[in-house]
């Protein structure tokens, strides 16, 4: 039977949805469209964006190109169709998968407004003006500089980016942030309003959470004047909305809000919503309004992991123009690992501290300080636990985590072990290896990214890892 374009990719989709986690296989395959196959061994498919295209070049290229070599074989070669808004293609280029693997003047309005007031809003229209302003309510402390990067919001930070550069013209509208609270999620929301004024001054943008929204609503229902209510939010060209997760409990509300998400929508306008949950774990709203927050890209952010929580911590403290001994920023970040507001909480604590006391904060003020808001572990985990603990998973002798052997079991527990160890405690790359029969740190690097790789396309092996992963964090409990 002759293959076809489509047949591949469901080959690879097949395989692929097995790997990945499921929101992840909704967000950045499911988009893909098979558009040709050429010469049965070159693969076209079409992405929504150049950001999407970089994505998936940057995550899951190694997968790609497994994945497809197993469909067409050893010189099995993909290519890229980026769509643009139009409906056209902006440009067509293709990525070599063997190599990649190697690699990797108008008039203006003032409206008599204040959202921070319940008296509510009071929109005025005339006839012939172009243009309004408004005060968009925006924090212009939180901007992306101070928002830092890791694994746990890159696609988020990086989508709102997007967003911000073109809003409205481009694929993530609605662009919907989920995670926990104390993560960054209006951080972020604000970013993205002070960078499309920054670079679209003449936009009108909106920062409002759900409950302002809620009671602005209810004060024009009391007054009949929700079509003024509505007709004012019509005019906003990005719309930032937090915490949607409360409109459940405001039936009226989230039918006004549906004509104003329409109306966006059709009218080439930009939304960006946050949620403490993904649409489709949320209760209480209407599938008509979860439908359409799925229309773009849903984005989660997670808890920063060390190194990342280390970094917020140091740019808290340059925001405070402060400085800290190395070894007490480690000792927050290492216990404070909930969430990035608890960061802000800790260092205003050291500082009130050390003011009153009038001493420099190391360590043990830290310790002291601190005791209420950190859950100190009473023993942290070390490499030689971790090093247990593989070698009693695998059943794998101690003394072969040492030697020089090709064997891959033995060799899958020493690169585990490595990577646990990096993840874990806090010590260097080259103490690691040195508990390794004196391997250097190179060696650590390759073992931790190889656990990677495998992870991204070995469910057995990632199941693996997550179980050992979840063993270590109940022995540093």
């Amino acid at each position: 039977m002759n293959k076809t374009a489509e047949s591949v990719w469901a080959s690879c989709l097949d395989i692929i949805k097995d790997i990945v986690e499921w929101q992840h296989f909704k967000t950045w395959f499911e988009p893909i469209v098979p558009v040709e196959l050429k010469d049965n061994s070159v693969l076209l498919i079409q992405v929504p964006s150049n950001f999407f295209y970089e994505y998936l070049e940057e995550h899951y290229v190694s997968l790609l190109a497994k994945t497809l070599k197993r469909q067409l074989g050893r010189q099995a070669r993909l290519e890229y169709r980026i769509l643009v808004d139009s409906g056209n293609t902006s440009g067509k280029g293709s990525m070599n998968l063997l190599s990649s693997e190697e690699k990797g003047q108008a008039n203006t309005l003032v409206l008599p407004l204040n959202i921070n007031n319940n008296s509510g809003l009071h929109p005025i229209v005339f006839p012939g003006i172009k243009r309004m302003q408004i005060d968009s309510q925006l924090n212009d402390t939180d901007t992306f500089e101070k928002f830092v990067e890791g694994d746990c919001n890159r696609v988020a930070r990086r989508a709102g980016k997007t967003v911000a550069e073109k809003p409205g013209n481009n694929s993530f509208n609605p662009l919907f942030i989920y995670g926990n609270s104390g993560l960054g999620k209006t951080h972020l929301l604000h970013a993205i309003g002070n960078e499309v004024k920054r670079q679209h001054p003449n936009k009108a943008v909106l920062y409002v959470s759900s409950e302002k929204f809620i009671n602005q609503f209810q004060h024009h229902s009391r007054n009949n004047q929700i079509n003024d209510f509505i007709n004012f939010y019509q005019l906003i060209d990005v719309l930032l909305i937090d915490d949607v997760q409360f409109f459940n409990r405001a039936e009226k509300s989230q039918d006004a809000f549906f004509a104003i998400f329409n109306h966006l929508q059709q009218s080439g306008k930009q939304l960006v919503l946050t949620s403490d949950k993904s649409p489709r774990d949320l209760d209480g709203l209407q599938d008509r309004l979860l439908s359409r927050f799925r229309w773009g890209l849903s984005a989660d952010i997670q808890v920063p992991d060390y190194e990342t929580r280390i970094e917020i911590f140091e740019q808290k403290m340059r925001d405070e123009g402060l400085e800290m001994p190395k070894e007490v920023v480690k000792y927050v970040a290492y216990n404070l690992n909930t969430n990035v507001r608890e960061l802000r909480g800790a260092l205003i604590s050291l500082l009130a501290q050390s003011s009153l006391n009038r001493r420099d904060i190391d360590i043990e003020l830290a310790k002291k300080v601190l005791r209420n808001i950190i859950k100190t572990n009473n023993k942290e985990v070390t490499i030689d636990a971790i090093q247990k603990m593989v070698c009693e998973y695998f059943d794998v002798p101690y003394n072969r985590l040492l030697e020089k052997t090709r064997k891959r079991e033995v060799v899958q527990a020493r690169q585990i072990t490595m990577y646990l160890s990096k993840t874990f405690t806090k010590n260097s790359l080259k103490t690691i290896g040195e508990h390794f029969g004196g391997r250097d740190h190179t060696t650590v690097i390759h073992s931790c990214q190889t656990v990677k790789d495998l992870m991204d396309t070995d469910s057995i092996f990632k199941e693996n890892v997550m179980e050992l992963t979840q063993k270590v964090q109940l022995a540093s409990m």
